[in-house]
């Protein structure tokens, strides 16, 4: 059981030192490989007219704004959202240029919405892994001094052994999340991108 419970508190303590540290100090809770952009910039997608003279006036459309909210739902795939967008600027004859800036304004204002909404919660988790962390260094240290006891008192090591189990798993399935919910700006990135090249390609 000793053996057990101290490779037990060497892999705690391996755990607890793989929080990485933030590539760029303006964002310490920062936890992805990718470099955060906090926001998507207008002009790396789209290059078509002006969209000043929309704005947020895609709410006021329901029929603009109930098909954004389906082009930029994860679930929709995009090949599905691109054809969605073509079926909608072909009928719309005369207004199809005022249609499709309608369009791509709500997709940017909807996307960059879901981008910020991500990488916020990505942050919190960040956040707390860093806590985490701490606290199973912390009481790593504890069980080997427990450990090392002239007489060690087994309730207690094997107490903290199973609590030190158990917040590692935690934190490991934490990180894994983390890794999987990092790509997830990227996709956004592009599904905008992919998204706003149609619309301008429709309204040549």
């Amino acid at each position: 059981m000793r053996l057990g419970i101290v490779t037990m508190a060497a892999l705690a303590l391996a755990v607890a030192s793989t929080v990485a540290r933030a590539a760029d100090p303006r964002y310490p809770d920062w936890p992805c490989t990718q470099a955060k952009v906090p926001e998507i910039s207008l002009a790396a997608v789209w290059a078509g007219p002006p969209l000043d003279d929309v704005q947020s006036k895609w709410k006021d459309d329901a029929k603009v704004s109930a098909l954004v909210s389906k082009l930029a739902a994860r679930k929709t795939p995009l090949d599905e959202a691109e054809k969605s967008v073509k079926d909608f600027l072909a009928g719309s004859a005369s207004d199809k240029t005022a249609n499709a800036k309608l369009l791509f304004a709500g997709l940017f204002d909807t996307l960059n919405a879901q981008r910020s909404s991500v990488m916020s919660g990505l942050e919190r988790v960040s956040h707390k892994q860093r806590e985490a962390a701490d606290k199973i260094r912390e009481e790593t240290l504890q069980l080997q001094a427990l450990q090392g006891a002239k007489p060690p008192d087994e309730t207690k090591v094997e107490a903290l052994s199973n609590q030190l189990i158990w917040e590692t798993r935690i934190f490991e399935d934490r990180r894994k999340v983390v890794r999987f919910v990092c790509e997830v700006p990227t996709t956004i990135d592009q599904r905008l991108f992919a998204l706003g090249r149609v619309i301008q390609q429709e309204m040549e």
